[in-house]
């Protein structure tokens, strides 16, 4: 748990950087594109080709084009919509999807999610009813993309490394996991990103640096490293740590109008759905011990 806290304190600017410096005035694809391939160049010295089979590779591969390619895609993409605030706290179904992958791999039904859903989509919609256009619900349902593939990749990475190979140096193969990211952001960027749109400061570039070796690289491999070493239960509270520190960062900093009691009041309502998944998995994970 404390890796995974401090990869929170780390990504806990990353949020704003992107929404106040970069999104709208760099191409999204670009910025991914340039955030995966220095996390892969940070990586890459430690790959060793051979000491892995190649299906446990292509799996790692699958992880990383999930949690790191594909949701950056969506993710970089709800800016256009949303606040960073709004951004974070959608962010929240994150641990609900955690529960709910984990759950279905074991072929267990999880009750308690249709429920807790709900709760989180009425949540959103305490934060904007006055501002609920279009563009709101396409932000959100972006965010519950990246949501989406993100616990898909480090649910993924968890038991892969936990029932093929516990033994290896995770260092050693965490490589694979940043080339299937590059698999999936290179052909975006040709297919999708818009060359015109490139940084044109140094701030700007210095943000991409940034965020693609230390946020990416490090951050990524400590994060998914932390997961390894803790429960389903934990890992999922975990990724909502992040949304507190990521919001009062935000308003600290950049956002002093935002409307902090409707972001609390929508808050609040999120971290009842919350809650009410956390109940239901502790009546299930009851019954299963005495079944």
């Amino acid at each position: 748990m404390p890796i995974l806290i401090a990869v929170t304190l780390l990504w806990a600017f990353s949020f704003s950087l992107i929404g106040v410096y970069l999104a709208g005035q760099v191409d999204a694809w670009f910025s991914v594109l340039m955030r995966v391939t220095l996390a892969t160049v940070v990586f890459l010295p430690f790959l060793k080709l051979r000491q892995i089979e190649a299906k446990i590779a292509f799996k790692l591969m699958i992880c990383g084009a999930l949690q790191l390619g594909i949701m950056y895609g969506f993710y970089y993409q709800s800016f256009l919509y949303l606040s960073v605030p709004e951004v974070l706290l959608f962010t929240v179904m994150t641990p609900l999807y955690v529960t709910l992958i984990n759950d279905m791999l074991d072929r267990r039904l999880n009750i308690g999610f249709a429920i807790s859903a709900i709760l989180a989509i009425l949540g959103a919609v305490a934060i904007r009813y006055q501002g609920i256009d279009e563009g709101f619900i396409k932000g959100l349902l972006i965010v519950q993309g990246a949501n989406i593939c993100f616990a898909s990749g480090q649910v993924g990475y968890k038991r892969i490394i936990a029932k093929e190979r516990p033994d290896l140096p995770q260092r050693t193969v965490f490589g694979w996991f940043f080339l299937g990211a590059l698999a999936v952001v290179i052909p975006c960027y040709l297919a999708l990103g818009n060359p015109d749109k490139l940084p044109t400061t140094t701030l700007q570039w210095s943000i991409l640096t940034y965020l693609g070796v230390i946020a990416s690289g490090l951050g990524y491999f400590a994060w998914n490293k932390g997961a390894t070493m803790v429960n389903i239960g934990t890992l999922a509270v975990a990724n909502n740590l992040l949304i507190p520190a990521g919001i009062l960062v935000n308003v600290i900093f950049w956002n002093r109008d935002a409307d902090i009691l409707r972001l609390s009041i929508g808050g609040g309502i999120i971290l009842l759905a919350l809650w009410v998944n956390d109940k239901f998995n502790q009546k299930f994970a009851k019954t299963q011990a005495t079944a």
